[in-house]
């Protein structure tokens, strides 16, 4: 005879809800499993600039603080399109000479031609565009690697550039819009407004998404991290803020400069928008999915070839967003736009913020982290009075650890077998 135990359900069991606590128990976790995320950036920037504080107090200063805005914003914008690229495991070589071009297209379109400042932009823009296209089908229908292709682009682009600039003459860009871009600020109470825009939309953002967690019965983090991340990035703003609002000028007489460089707003915007792009779109999960595994990625029905040519479309579109701020920034485009070490520290900061070259990981905010630290040790050391081949030895020594980092924490990823 067969005896059935019956066995008395009780309720279902509930995960304990996450504390702080736990929070940084996790994290460690994750860090020692191998995902370090930007952790190394954050406190390579912190390092940085503590040291050059102490070293040159001027480093602080207003007028410093908003010159490494203005100094670094080309090279983080070239980076951020470089993220979406480096997200496959592929590589741009041509998007600094890139930038150079839609830059030479957008002084000829409003300096020689006459146009309107945003047919100019527009002009830029679509040259970044159909560049981007141009690469993107090479790569993926052609087959070519792009290594190869953009190799090719970085030699020919170059070659357009001259002949835009007519073998080597400049083209002065004068239109006070387009100068306004990197060279003029924000009024005081404009910035400040604009920060408690920021402030408000992030806090919403993030507490609507633990709610939303929350009702659905999904793990979150517990609500005071929540609020720290939102009362750290208050005080930052503020105190960033703050100190670009105070003055400037060595002679108020003669000019007032204070306020916020506009073309921090334009960075901020064009980071919300990929990040929202990249974090809650399923293009940006095809991105993710295509870098991580192509073959899996096909076979899940993903369409491959669109995916990588789209990226070097975005990658070269900021480009052109990068060329125009850095004609905004010399009032001039010359041969040299987009030349030099432009690529080198667009790829640079890409590498050092946290995105890998081996694809599948990484975030806009990345090349904006990587691209403070370049210009961080670029303003500092020129403070210090580095010549200018030890700022590129500093450099390279600091992108190669970012990449042994990399390296590094893959290894330890699949050690541990953390994707």
């Amino acid at each position: 005879m067969t005896t059935t135990v019956v066995k008395k359900e009780g309720p279902a069991a509930v995960a304990p809800a996450p504390t702080v606590g736990s929070h940084v128990r996790n994290y460690v976790s994750r860090v020692r499993g191998g995902d370090i995320g930007a952790l190394p950036a954050v406190l390579g920037l912190i390092v940085l600039c503590t040291v050059f504080s102490i070293m040159r107090p001027s480093f602080l200063s207003a007028g410093n603080f908003a010159n490494l805005f203005t100094q670094g914003a080309a090279t983080t914008l070239i980076a951020m399109g470089l993220v979406f690229v480096l997200l496959l495991g592929e590589i741009d070589l041509s998007a600094g000479f890139a930038s150079g071009v839609c830059a030479a297209i957008l002084a000829n379109v409003v300096t020689v031609l006459g146009y309107p400042w945003y047919v100019a932009v527009l002009a830029a823009i679509a040259t970044g565009v159909l560049i981007g296209t141009i690469l993107g089908v090479l790569v993926a229908k052609v087959g070519i690697p792009s290594f190869v292709v953009t190799l090719a682009g970085f030699l020919a682009f170059q070659g357009i550039v001259l002949m835009l600039m007519k073998s080597g003459t400049n083209i002065s860009v004068r239109d006070d819009t387009l100068v306004a871009i990197a060279n003029r600020n924000l009024s005081p109470a404009l910035g400040w407004l604009l920060a408690g825009l920021a402030i408000a939309g992030y806090a919403a953002v993030q507490l609507l998404r633990h709610r939303n967690r929350v009702a659905r019965g999904l793990l979150t983090d517990p609500i005071a991290v929540v609020a720290a991340r939102i009362g750290i990035l208050a005080v930052l703003l503020g105190l960033a803020v703050a100190l670009l609002n105070q003055e400037r000028s060595r002679n108020v007489l003669v000019t007032s400069l204070k306020g916020v460089p506009i073309v921090v707003p334009i960075i901020a915007v064009l980071l919300v928008i990929w990040t929202f792009v990249l974090q809650r779109t399923s293009y940006g999960r095809h991105i993710y999915a295509v870098g991580g595994n192509k073959e899996a990625a096909r076979r899940a029905g993903i369409n491959v070839d669109k995916i990588r040519i789209s990226v070097f479309v975005i990658c070269s579109a900021m480009a052109a967003v990068g060329g125009i701020v850095a004609a905004s920034r010399a009032n001039s485009v010359d041969p040299n736009t987009g030349g030099s070490n432009v690529l080198l520290y667009a790829v640079g900061a890409a590498v050092i913020g946290g995105t890998s070259l081996f694809g599948g990981k990484g975030r806009v905010l990345d090349a904006v982290l990587g691209g403070a630290v370049v210009a961080v040790i670029d303003n500092g050391m020129g403070l210090m009075g580095y010549s200018s081949g030890v700022k590129y030895v500093v450099t390279g020594l600091v992108l190669l650890l970012a990449a042994s980092v990399d390296a590094l924490s893959r290894r330890r990823s699949a050690a541990t077998g953390a994707r």
